[in-house]
Order: C-alpha cells, then sequence, then structure tokens
C-alpha cells in the first residue's frame, strides 16, 4: 500500500481496479470527546473481479472491516491505507473505525472559542484529506455519491453539502440526516457543526428554481458580519455566472460558512463554502480586505460550476479549476459588482504582482504542472496555479474572444457534467467556437514557464517626432520561449494636472521584435506604456524618458490600471536590480499618497517594506529606514482624515518604528495622549500599535498577557502570539523556537501568528543561535508535521530576514544534503534561497 503520498501512477492503477465507485453512506459520531469522533462508512463500488487494491483511511483506530459480507481481519489497516483483497464484480465494503480531530486545519479541525467555551467543527479536505474523516478512494476521478448521517451535541447545528431530510432526537444529541449528493470528488464533500449561528435568504436562478442561501459564523463573532453584503454578491455572481456559461447553478443550495483557524482564504465544497473568518470585519479594515472577500465569495461561486460539476482528472490540471476561478471572479467584478471600476487594476497589484514573484523563483513550473504525486500537489497551490493561469486566460480572452470563450465553456459544460476532464477536453471547444490554434497558443503559454520581458525602443527625429516604435522581447535564461501577446502600447502626456492617455494602439506582439507601425509619425510622448491595460502577463522595462515621467508623475496618471502596470514595471526593476531600491523608496513616499486603489497602496507597502528591511544597501540600511519611517509618518499625517490611505498608512508607519522619538509617537497614539483626525484606535488597530511597541522593547510579556485579557477572543489570542514574539529578549525568541518547533503545541494560526513575530525587532544578534538550529531540526520537522504545520516553519522560521553570504552558503550546503525522497522540502528550500539570492544582488546595485 502506498502510505501518505499516492501517486499519479498508484492512482491509474486503482482506477483500472474500481471500476465505479456508486456511493459512500457516512456516519459520523462527533458526541465521543474532545480526541476522537466515530466514522462507520459504506461503500458500493464495481471492481476487477479476483483483483486487490486499498482504501485510504488516516484512522486512530478500526473496529471492523467487512467487505461482501465477510469480515476481515483488522490489521490490513496501516492507520493510513486499508488492504481489500479479492475484490468481487459488485462489493459493499463496511468500515468501523475512530477518527482524530486535528488543530492544523487539515481533515476535521476542533476548534474551542475563548468567548464562550464552544466547540465548532470544520472539514477541510483538498488535497488528499477526507480519508481523515472517512474510508475513501482519494482520487478526485473517482467521483461517488456521498450520504452522510452525522449524531451532533442536541444544541449544535450541523451543516452538508446536501440539505438536511430530516434531524431525529437521539439521547441527549440529535441525528442528521442529509440528501445524497449528485456524482462528486471527496475533496469537495463537507461537514460543518457546532452551534454556528445563520442568516437566511434565497434567490431564483435561471432556470426558476429557488436556491436556498445560508450565512453562517461563530455565535461570538455574529454580530460582526455583514450578511448582506455577502448574499448581494452572491446573487450578483449567480447572475453573472448563469448568464456566461448558459449553464444553471448545479447543486440544491449554497451555503457559506466562516470557520474558526482557516488555513486558506477559502474552499468551494459543493454547495457548502467555507471561508477564512478574517473576513468578518469586527474593526475597521481596508477597501483592499473588503474587494479581497469580494473577490473571494466569487471566486468559490465560481468553482460550483469549474471544479465541482466539471472536476480534473488528476491534479496536473488543478490550474485549470483555480485559474479559471481566479479570472473570472475578477470578470465577475468588473461586468456585475460595485467593484467594477478597480477590479482589473486591483488584480493588477495583488494577482500579477504574486504572479510575476513565483514565475522568477527557481521553483516555477509550467501553468500546466507536472505532479506526480500528492507532495507535488501540496506544494502547487502557487502564484502560477492560481496567479499566473488567471493572468494568462486573461490573455486567451482577448486573443479569442469573450463571446467565443463563453460559448466554448457552454458546450463544455453540457459534455462533461458531473465528470472528470483533461486540458485537451477544454481545447476542443475552445478551437471549435474561436477557429485559432488554440493547441498552439497552450504549448507556449500553459506548458513552457518563466515570464517574457517587453522593452518599448524609440527613435525620433530632431523635432521629436517618432521615425521607430520596436517593442523588444526577451526571456530570461533557461526559459527559451516567446510567446504571443495581444496588447495595448499607450501614449500618455503631462499637461501641468494629469498624465493622461492620447494615443492607444492595440497589437499582436510576436517573435523578438515587433513594429509598431501606427506609431511612426507621431509625436513622441511623455510616456510610453507598454501593455497599457494590463491585458498580456509580461514584465516591463521602460525607455530612459518614459521612466523619469513615470518617477516624476505615476501619482498624476489618470488611470487606476495604467499606474498598477507602472507600480509593477518599476518593483519588478527594483527586484532585478535595474532600479535601486532607494530610488524606489523615494518613489513610493513621492507617489503614494495619492493612489487611490486601495489594493495597490497594500501592496506597494509591502514592498516598500520588503526593500528597506532586506534590499538596501547595507551601509546606507539604517539611515534609509528611520527616513523613511518618519517620512511615512508625515504621509499619514497628510492623508485625508479617516480615510482607507490615512489607516494603511498608520499601521505601516507602526511596523518601520526604529526610533526613541518614533516608538514615543507609538505609545501616545496608544494611550490616547496624541490622535489622528477621525482615527479611532479600535480592537485590530491597537493590537497593530502593541506589537510595534513590542518589538520596540517596550512592552514586556505580562503587558501582552493582559491585552490578550481585554480582548479575549481567537483574533486576541493569535494577535499577542505576534506581539509575544516580537519583544526582544532572548527569552521571548526561546519561547517561540520552543513552541513552535520543538513540541508544536500550537494550533495552525496561533503557530503561524506567532512565527509573523519571531523575526521582529532590530537586534540581529537575538537571532544568530537559530540560523543552525534551522538547518538541524527542518528535515525531522518536515518529515514529521502535516504538511500546513511544516510549510509555515520551514518558510517563516528560514532567517532570510537576515540575508548574508554566510546565509547562503549555509542553505546551499544543506540543500545537496537532501536526498531525493525530499523533493518537497528541497523546493521550499530553495524558494527561500531564493530570496537571500535576490537580496544580496539587490544590495549590491543599490547605488545612487
Amino acid at each position: 500500500m502506498p502510505g501518505m503520498n499516492l501517486t499519479r501512477e498508484e492512482a491509474i492503477a486503482r482506477a483500472e481496479v474500481i471500476k465505479n465507485v456508486a456511493s459512500y453512506k457516512v456516519e459520523l459520531d462527533l458526541t465521543r470527546g474532545e480526541r476522537v469522533f466515530g466514522s462507520r462508512t459504506e461503500v458500493r463500488f464495481t471492481a476487477q473481479a479476483g483483483a486487490s487494491t486499498f482504501i485510504d483511511a488516516i484512522t486512530d483506530s478500526v473496529r471492523s472491516i467487512e467487505l461482501n459480507g465477510k469480515a476481515l481481519d483488522v490489521s490490513l489497516a496501516d492507520g493510513v491505507c486499508i488492504e481489500l483483497p479479492s475484490l468481487a464484480d459488485e462489493n459493499v465494503l463496511v468500515i468501523d473505525a475512530d477518527m482524530l480531530y486535528t488543530n492544523t486545519g487539515e481533515g476535521l479541525h476542533r476548534f474551542v472559542d475563548p468567548v464562550d467555551g464552544e466547540v465548532y467543527l470544520y472539514s477541510q479536505f483538498e488535497v488528499p484529506d477526507s480519508r481523515r474523516v472517512y474510508p475513501v478512494f482519494e482520487q478526485p476521478d473517482l467521483k461517488a455519491e456521498f450520504e452522510f448521517i452525522v449524531t451532533a451535541p442536541a444544541h449544535w447545528v450541523v451543516v452538508s453539502n446536501q440539505p438536511e431530510t430530516s434531524v431525529e432526537e437521539k439521547d441527549e444529541a440529535k441525528v442528521w440526516f442529509f440528501k445524497p449528493t449528485p456524482r462528486i470528488s471527496s475533496y469537495i464533500t463537507a461537514i460543518i457543526a457546532g452551534p454556528y449561528a445563520s442568516t437566511r435568504s434565497s434567490l431564483t436562478n435561471s432556470e426558476g428554481r429557488e436556491v436556498p442561501l445560508g450565512v453562517f459564523a461563530r455565535k461570538s463573532l455574529m454580530p460582526y458580519l455583514d450578511a448582506d453584503d455577502i448574499f448581494e454578491l452572491t446573487a450578483q455572481g449567480f447572475e453573472f455566472f448563469e448568464e456566461q456559461f448558459k449553464t444553471p447553478y448545479p447543486f440544491e443550495k449554497y451555503d457559506q460558512l466562516f470557520v474558526p483557524e482557516f488555513n486558506a482564504g477559502a474552499m468551494e465544497n459543493a454547495g457548502a463554502v467555507t471561508f477564512l473568518e478574517n473576513y468578518i470585519f469586527r474593526s475597521k479594515t481596508t477597501e483592499a480586505m473588503i474587494e479581497r472577500r469580494a473577490i473571494t465569495v466569487l471566486h468559490e461561486l465560481a468553482h460550483m460550476w469549474f471544479g465541482d460539476l466539471v472536476t480534473m482528472k488528476w491534479w496536473n490540471d488543478l490550474w485549470l479549476n483555480e485559474s479559471f476561478a481566479e479570472f473570472m471572479s475578477t470578470l465577475a467584478a468588473a461586468e456585475n459588482t460595485r467593484f467594477a471600476s478597480e477590479a482589473w487594476a486591483t488584480f493588477s497589484a495583488s494577482e500579477k504582482t504574486w504572479a510575476y514573484r513565483q514565475d522568477q523563483l527557481s521553483s516555477t513550473h509550467p501553468i500546466v504542472a507536472e505532479i506526480n504525486d500528492l507532495h507535488d500537489v501540496q506544494v502547487n497551490f502557487d502564484g502560477i496555479t492560481y496567479a499566473k493561469g488567471a493572468s494568462v486566460l486573461r490573455q486567451l480572452v482577448a486573443w479569442v474572444g469573450q463571446e467565443n470563450f463563453m460559448a466554448a465553456l457552454k458546450v463544455y459544460f453540457d459534455k462533461h457534467a458531473w465528470g472528470n476532464t483533461v486540458l485537451d477536453d477544454l481545447l476542443d471547444e475552445l478551437e471549435t467556437t474561436s477557429g485559432r490554434d488554440v493547441r498552439a497558443w497552450s504549448a507556449k503559454w500553459l506548458e513552457t514557464a518563466g515570464v517574457n520581458t517587453l522593452t518599448a525602443e524609440l527613435e525620433q527625429d530632431e523635432n521629436d517626432y517618432i521615425t521607430s516604435l520596436t517593442i523588444r522581447q526577451s526571456y530570461a535564461e533557461g526559459y527559451e520561449t516567446l510567446r504571443p501577446h495581444r496588447m495595448v502600447v499607450g501614449f500618455y502626456n503631462y499637461d501641468g494636472v494629469s498624465l493622461t492617455r492620447t494615443e492607444r494602439f492595440e497589437i499582436d506582439v510576436d517573435g523578438e521584435t515587433t513594429e509598431v507601425s501606427e506609431a511612426t509619425g507621431k509625436p513622441r510622448p511623455d510616456l510610453v506604456l507598454l501593455n497599457d491595460e494590463d491585458l498580456t502577463f509580461a514584465k516591463l522595462r521602460l525607455d530612459e524618458d518614459s521612466q523619469q515621467t513615470a518617477i516624476s508623475h505615476l501619482k498624476d496618471l489618470d488611470s487606476s490600471v495604467a499606474r498598477g502596470v507602472l507600480w509593477g514595471a518599476l518593483w519588478d526593476a527594483t527586484r532585478d536590480g535595474d532600479f535601486p531600491a532607494r530610488r524606489y523608496i523615494d518613489l513610493v513616499l513621492n507617489n503614494l499618497g495619492k493612489e487611490t486603489n486601495s489594493t495597490a497602496v497594500m501592496v506597494q507597502l509591502r514592498n516598500f517594506e520588503l526593500a528597506l528591511r532586506s534590499y538596501i544597501n547595507p551601509e546606507s540600511a539604517d539611515e534609509t529606514r528611520e527616513r523613511a519611517a518618519e517620512a511615512m509618518w508625515e504621509i499619514t499625517l497628510k492623508a485625508e482624515p479617516g480615510s482607507d490611505n490615512q489607516l494603511q498608512f498608520l499601521r505601516s508607519f507602526a511596523r518601520l518604528t526604529r526610533t526613541e522619538e518614533q516608538l514615543d509617537r507609538v505609545k501616545a497614539l496608544l494611550e490616547g495622549e496624541e490622535t489622528l483626525a477621525e482615527r479611532e484606535i479600535d480592537t485590530d488597530l491597537r493590537w497593530v500599535l502593541v506589537t510595534s511597541l513590542a518589538a520596540g522593547g517596550r512592552l514586556t510579556p505580562a503587558d501582552i498577557d493582559a491585552e490578550r485579557e481585554a480582548d479575549n477572543t481567537s483574533n486576541g489570542q493569535q494577535a499577542a502570539a505576534t506581539a509575544s514574539a516580537a519583544i526582544p529578549t532572548a527569552e521571548a525568541k526561546a519561547k517561540v523556537w520552543q513552541q513552535v518547533v520543538e513540541t508544536g503545541e500550537l494550533s495552525n494560526v496561533v503557530q503561524r501568528s506567532a512565527i509573523a513575530g519571531f523575526y521582529q525587532g532590530n537586534d540581529d544578534a537575538l537571532f544568530e543561535q537559530y540560523t543552525d538550529k534551522y538547518f538541524e531540526t527542518i528535515e525531522s520537522l518536515w518529515r514529521e508535521r502535516s504538511h500546513e504545520i511544516s510549510t509555515q516553519i520551514i518558510t517563516g522560521m528560514y532567517p532570510g530576514a537576515l540575508p548574508s553570504q554566510q546565509l547562503l552558503t549555509r542553505t546551499e550546503e544543506f540543500l545537496n544534503s537532501l536526498g531525493d525522497d525530499a523533493a518537497g522540502l528541497k523546493r521550499q528550500i530553495a524558494e527561500n534561497r531564493d530570496g537571500v539570492v535576490r537580496a544580496l544582488k539587490v544590495q549590491a546595485a543599490d547605488t545612487l
């Protein structure tokens, strides 16, 4: 049997033995205490007579196994799989076992609300974790109908993919009976249970059917949940997707549940989507976060068609699920919600920034990735699978036309409903509707890795009229592919007030050079902007005059999408060492105060803080960091009172504080001795200021404990973990190391929060001992802990915040020591290494 890491070959072999899985009947007993729950599963399936196979089941103990009425020895279960010998044509398998609750956000997660002591459960099964709740053939192509019967405490509610048919009392509990699902993959099944509160609504879909809607949250958070906004976005998404796909919503209901300690943004469980609780805003939040929630709501709804109704055959087509949902969510926001004016600017700032970064790591891969086993797929939930894929789909839609694209999807859904597909199934329909050679496009865009760079080369006469405008396309070493690009070239001129587009050329770029013939004879503009409107996926290099215009007048550009393209181009140049990091710092300080797109502000502040932390020439770093923090305070004071920008700039200032005077200012804000116009220091903002003071050495562990007692919530526990870890003492750092690395005692989100504070503080000597400790322990930790928990530690505890040649050498030595069976660990360490390489390169190039 394969153990935890199922390979693609093993999945193929099992699918040849298991001809069809008809149904699962899963009975769960959630009344057996804090550690385990009962799981009795009946599976009906056809198989190759006489053959043997296995079923996945991560168990605490197995009471009985019965195959076709015959009891099997429980020794056939090894705690991860159960061997199934001598199958018949028609099989009935019944397994009675105890499964384990988790606190890692995988399988069936158990959480105790510190506010009222209530227990809340939720499932998270993607990629391979339904096997932690019931025995299952854990691979996406073995679809089946799933019927759940759940025994739970009497005051709980239970939610699953389908509506309940009845609820019966049993002793001091209740038993919930749910309708069987349509044929779906196991990873999108769901069980959510606990004393959740809810708000109900409904809508009428395109076929005239009433679809019940529900929004759920913990009782202690329900007062903060703006369910009306969720319902409005959901209705807008239903309307848009059903119209575009010409395919009705495929499930009976649509519940959206905000659950504690969730690892991702959300999960597309069929008819029962789970969301990160951070999307419930108990304090003033940014428009960037509000818009991110909207995109996430639409993303998960898009999955009901692409991923749930039609599912990839194997995980190498994971991108089809995620890229499609990511693209469609932004398209829906842009065409059918209140976020229309900013949706694509937000996409440029967030998704594309993530994608460009991921595509320049040594671990980059084609969008259609080679997925050999479950370890491969777990590390491929990345910026290629989501963000680059979505960016490339936008290019594809621009190339074939949106009408043709949607027409292909209609046929695709009709042909493959409730089934599994591969990439070719979609390409077939796209070629038919568009008449274009989509496979040639796919070969260059989907099946190769790396990002191209586009550079504008201009020649002009003595009167500054253009005689030639050439777009030169290049590639990174090792990724020798030149791609076709459908894109817009914009000419912009500054009129003393605004930098405004005066010419627009929509062209096809292909090969090493492309002439923009329409530009010949035009006056040379102040700014030539390649990829205006951000249709294609490519890095940009500005010509010298355009770069100077951008530095001086980026804030005056009257298009948020165009500003996003420029912000991205100059950040890429900074990361590549072609634009000095200190010039980027000045670019942000001189222009970001006028930026109106909240996500662009958030992303540029994140980049700004990274540049200050890791990219500045060491000889100038301290002075630059102090100056930048002071300038950020001045920008905060100039921001519109009560505005989104004021909030974001204040948070950034708090994170950047270094001098005693700056810390005094933070302390005065926290204690109310100093105020900002129309800015309340609410609960979440208070924690930002507390963490700043903790990192500055102004607070003790007892001070943090007092703050936590005043905010005795899950959010408060997380914030306190970050603040405590930020205290710049050897004792505070040792405590985090012990809890995270040695004992592993923290839940997933509290661990993540503690890690976030570990490398805060300005005393680098505190961290010197942890480099060797990291490399001594990280391989065994990777092998022993779950994927989510180990990934947090591998990335978060790596000492990359202190880039040096010594760290680079130590990392290379460790990578060389790893065997072939540690591919997943190698990838994560290599990505850490890449950050150090880039930081050292950019530091060396930071000369003025």
